[in-house]
């Protein structure tokens, strides 16, 4: 790689502490470019407005650029943008705290493309998990990139939802695109980087760590029109994400669940502080300022459909039993509480039931109905 790549220039100021975007965009004016800044003396730039951290920084032997950089850079389809780089998203440079740079992998097109960030729970139930590869999946073949964080659950639900659509998905990462997290992710990652894009604002080799992972959902937030909060707990970091898309002017939506659901309970905390409640695809599109390929019929009426009614010749009993379920998770003494049919009976027409796909077990010896999806099979 030429020393003058200004990519080099860019990998060291994406590393300078203490610079804002305003001060780096003086810098830049002032002193002539990237290149232009680490050629500076101290003195020019002080003048140009850079923080003595910033100026300390630039002068130690920390700001030369490290070899994993450099062998990085040199990888087709690897690139860093910096923020003057007419390929960095708009929307991203609009907000206050935008990174300097980002590294990207893959499709750096999709950067600019109209997209929807779906995220929540890393342990979600059954039904949240098969939520967001629904909703991914039917949005993506709308001709939207789906963008999350490749984290285990939701995240990982959602791109894999958008790459069973033939559809475009991209992955915020909080460490180096080189250092995939979690581990069990490297197989998706890969699949990613081949039908979309991976991103970040940490230089390869940084390892995940927990103070990285609200910087990485900021990028999520500022990326997308929309965010879409699947399930998530009260203290989960989606509602972090939610929170900054709401104060970047993006739409916010989230899925109810059942009360007794502690991951729907952020939801239905974002739900009352003005969150679009999100029960179908149009409740999602109605609000994008998006047009797609919205073809006549092709909306399902919604994402978690419950069954009409028991299926026809089922038993009589089994539907009493189905009946009594509802749709809150329930063990084995609440159905005979609910039925008066003895114990066993229960466990035994459950195990059926289970075995045709109406019911599914969950934690704590309990089980769950299967939600009738109307937006086809996996």
């Amino acid at each position: 790689m030429p020393s003058s790549d200004p990519r080099l220039a860019w990998a060291t100021l994406a590393r300078t502490p203490g610079l804002s975007s305003a001060t780096l965009s003086t810098a830049l004016e002032t002193l002539g470019g990237a290149a232009g800044i680490l050629d500076a003396s101290d003195s020019a730039r002080a003048r140009a407005g850079l923080t003595t951290t910033a100026r300390e920084f630039l002068n130690s032997a920390a700001a030369t650029p490290t070899e994993s950089e450099r062998r990085w850079l040199e990888e087709p389809d690897h690139d860093l943008l910096g923020q003057n780089d007419p390929r960095f998203p708009a929307r991203l440079r609009a907000i206050g705290d935008a990174p300097t740079a980002i590294w990207v992998e893959g499709q750096m097109a999709l950067l600019g493309e109209p997209q929807l960030a779906i995220v929540g729970s890393r342990n979600p139930t059954a039904q949240g998990r098969e939520n967001a590869f629904s909703f991914a999946k039917y949005m993506a073949r709308q001709g939207l990139t789906i963008t999350s964080g490749l984290a285990a659950g939701i995240d990982s639900e959602a791109h894999r939802g958008a790459l069973a659509a033939a559809g475009t998905t991209i992955a915020v990462l909080g460490s180096g695109l080189d250092v995939i997290y979690p581990t069990q992710n490297v197989a998706l990652a890969a699949e990613i980087r081949l039908h979309g894009a991976l991103i970040s604002e940490f230089a390869p080799g940084t390892p995940a760590r927990r103070e990285h992972f609200p910087r990485r959902n900021r990028l999520i937030a500022a990326l997308s029109l929309g965010v879409l909060v699947v399930e998530a707990a009260r203290r989960s970091g989606s509602l972090i994400t939610a929170r900054l898309a709401g104060e970047y002017g993006r739409e916010v939506f989230a899925i109810p669940g059942s009360i007794h659901n502690p991951l729907a309970h952020g939801c239905h905390q974002l739900i009352r502080q003005g969150a679009k409640l999100t029960e179908n695809a149009e409740d999602v599109l109605g609000e994008l300022d998006f047009s797609g390929d919205l073809g006549p019929g092709t909306a399902p009426t919604s994402a978690d459909a419950p069954p009409g009614g028991a299926p026809a010749g089922m038993d009589k009993d089994h539907k009493i039993l189905l009946d009594a379920l509802g749709f809150d998770p329930a063990d084995i003494d609440t159905l005979v509480a609910r039925t008066g049919f003895k114990a066993d009976a229960v466990s035994s027409m459950m195990l059926i039931l289970e075995l045709e796909g109406q019911v599914r077990a969950a934690p704590g010896g309990r089980y769950s109905r299967v939600a009738r999806s109307q937006w086809g099979e996996r």
